[in-house]
């Protein structure tokens, strides 16, 4: 009787730490030896802060029109959540993932279900629902990214100057590995995911709500406005991302394409669990911004700041979230 608890403790823990883990592992593995004095010497004058404020906003309405498309998929199963508990409840989830990955999920379901009294279960489906769209949606900017990079990756060399010996020093067998680490993790993540949501399914019979959230989509009925809301998420994506680019003297110059091709590559890194992205991301960027000539310290540079920056709108926009949700719904029995 004492070893299932203990094994509760333990999996939370687990749940916790291996992401934290991960994470810090391949951070470390490349920042090591770094100069972190030119981080703040960019801090301190070398960086545009009037386009990272830009940036920021971007990053701002995704999460509202996330919310706003969230309220659309609810309203053919008859649930109708005040608009602004939406909002808030992606803030809260987004914020929660940087503790847990994806369980930001979970949270949102269980912030509506507690002010709006929404069905936990079909919540859940319509989540289920987004991301499938979230990964049709990246697999589609990955396509037109690739296509439309491919036929100028042999000219890119010549007319950039990019040595091409820099290729050999970014794919070493070191991140072979960091990338073989990656997948193995994503498909754990996968497994205990499935595994879980199976089990809740199971014990509180509400497999058939969460089916009955996942085919919502079917009958929203305002589908334009989903489909702008859609295209409007994504857009503020790659705009917090590509706007990012003119806060630094080393990055400006980058092209439209550049960005999109390492903004679909950084998407695809996020999906590893660990804390926002946090290395994976950072790998995919760095990665990317050297093949597109920019120098390997300068990337990191890049990578740290605005995945940092971009972190601290998270838990900022978290914690708004959670102190605005009980004065918003100040009529409901807490």
């Amino acid at each position: 009787m004492e070893r299932t608890p203990i094994k509760k403790i333990v999996k939370k823990a687990l749940q916790i730490i291996f992401p934290l883990i991960l994470g810090g592992a391949i951070l470390v593995w490349m920042y090591h030896g770094f100069n972190f004095r030119r981080v703040w010497e960019v801090l301190d004058g070398g960086m545009n802060y009037s386009w990272m404020l830009l940036s920021l906003v971007f990053g701002v309405f995704s999460h509202i029109f996330r919310g706003w498309r969230w309220k659309l998929t609810l309203a053919p199963l008859g649930e109708h959540p005040k608009t602004s508990n939406c909002v808030y409840a992606i803030f809260v989830s987004y914020a929660a993932n940087l503790v847990v990955p994806r369980v930001g999920e979970i949270s949102r379901c269980g912030i509506l279900a507690k002010y709006d009294g929404t069905s936990f279960s079909k919540s859940l489906g319509t989540v289920v629902t987004e991301r499938l769209i979230d990964t049709l949606c990246v697999a589609m900017i990955t396509g037109v990214a690739l296509l439309t990079q491919a036929g100028v990756f042999n000219t890119f060399f010549k007319e950039t100057g990019t040595d091409t010996r820099a290729l050999a020093e970014v794919f070493t067998s070191a991140h072979f590995y960091i990338i073989i680490i990656c997948v193995l993790a994503v498909l754990v993540l996968m497994f205990f995911l499935i595994k879980n949501v199976t089990l809740f399914a199971k014990v509180r019979g509400i497999l058939q709500n969460v089916w009955i959230g996942i085919l919502s989509l079917r009958h929203v009925k305002q589908m334009p406005l989903f489909v702008l809301y859609t295209v409007a998420i994504w857009v503020c994506y790659f705009l917090q991302f590509y706007v990012s680019f003119f806060c630094f003297d080393f990055s400006d110059d980058l092209s439209l394409m550049a960005g999109l091709v390492m903004f679909a590559v950084g998407s695809i890194a996020v999906v590893v669990p660990t804390p926002n992205g946090a290395g994976p991301w950072h790998f995919a960027v760095i990665t990317m911004m050297m093949l597109y000539g920019v120098g390997k310290e300068d990337a990191g540079i890049f990578a740290l700041l605005v995945h940092g920056i971009q972190t601290f709108l998270l838990i900022l926009l978290g914690i708004y979230g959670l102190a605005a949700l009980p004065f918003t719904n100040k009529t409901k029995k807490l």
